[in-house]
């Protein structure tokens, strides 16, 4: 049975209000991989070729499907926006969901868009499905904005949607990070390698920032020998600053760091007859920058492996009589790994 003309008039009147003031936010996950990236991207033309407005930003890592719900329905009041649309899979789209928000009254509804199996162009195709089913949904809204209300008694009982599984975040924003492992430290003179070690403590401030403590110390000892006598080097540091973590789509993720704290340096003297050996201990500002990388294990689990240049001021210089035979921290070298987990 045709519908009547009327009918499309108002379909099509609706549609270009809508089009005009609607509002749509794109959430974005912290860690993306190319597939995620590309149904962004798609779905990101796909609304802006409706006409309507887009905004998109990150998602929140929680794993309380409560809270993400909550966090939806705030983002939806103070951005003023009328639908949300979450890709859902993190190494790779496996459907979509979209939040459409009502105005009068306020209330949210969601859809879920599937993505089709062994089908070409999987991410364009899932992104048209999902804009053609928000279109849907909006009109839907304002149709039932309009249509008189129906009888209390024929009222139907509101739609359950099943949330899927919470997502599992690898750098969860605003959480606590533990790493245990072991550090090699050595000078450029005279001063041999000493393994001990390593506790570093991180907190994300951001999706790319870590602020972030280590603490290293009581391992083995350098030894420090000439003619004369010899000298046994022990070495500990603290230091606290920051880490600016390069995101990307795969599990391994490059890091820069810069820190400053303290670094105790004791040397035990030893010297035959008549020669005197002493015990001299010294603390010294200490300047720590690294380079290196953090590969995700599995899930909140990852090894990082960097690269140290530490500079001690004042530095520490050993003497035989009147001769200096090794100097430490000016500067040193240090190697560091360690095991990790998001708390």
């Amino acid at each position: 049975m045709r519908r009547p003309t009327a009918f499309w008039l108002v379909i099509i009147s609706l549609w270009t209000a809508r089009a005009e003031a609607a509002k749509v936010v794109i959430l974005r996950p912290g860690v993306v991989s190319p597939e995620v990236n590309e149904t962004l991207s798609r779905l990101h033309g796909e609304v802006l070729s409706l006409g309507l407005e887009v905004a998109i930003t990150e998602r929140l890592a929680t794993a309380n499907a409560i809270e993400s719900r909550a966090w939806l329905e705030r983002l939806a009041t103070e951005w003023e926006t009328d639908a949300v649309i979450d890709v859902v899979g993190d190494a790779a789209p496996a459907a979509v969901d979209i939040w459409v928000f009502g105005r009068q009254p306020r209330r949210s509804e969601v859809a879920r868009v599937a993505l089709e199996p062994n089908t070409a162009n999987a991410a364009e195709r899932l992104a048209i499905r999902a804009v053609e089913a928000l279109r849907s949904r909006l009109v839907e809204m304002d149709l039932a904005a309009i249509r008189p209300p129906a009888p209390p008694a024929t009222r139907a009982p509101p739609e359950t949607v099943t949330q899927g599984p919470p997502r599992d975040s690898g750098d969860p924003t605003g959480h606590l990070d533990l790493e245990m492992g072991a550090a090699l430290l050595t000078s450029f003179d005279g001063v041999g390698p000493a393994l001990m070690p390593l506790v570093r403590i991180g907190w994300s401030a951001r999706s790319w920032l870590v602020l972030e403590g280590a603490l290293a110390g009581f391992g083995s000892r350098s030894t420090v020998t000439s003619a004369v006598g010899s000298a046994r080097v022990a070495q500990q540091y603290a230091v606290l600053g920051g880490c600016y973590c390069v995101r990307g789509g795969g599990a391994l993720q490059p890091r820069v760091a810069i820190s400053a704290g303290v670094l105790r340096t004791a040397i035990d003297g030893q010297a035959d007859a008549p020669a005197d050996a002493h015990f001299v201990e010294r603390w010294s500002f200490l300047l720590d920058g690294s380079v290196g990388a953090r590969l995700r294990v599995a899930g909140r689990y990852h090894l990082t492996l960097a690269a140290h240049v530490q500079v001690a001021a004042p530095y520490v210089a050993i003497h035989f009589i009147d001769t200096v035979v090794a100097t430490s921290g000016n500067p040193n070298l240090l190697l560091s790994l360690t095991v990790g987990a998001w708390l």
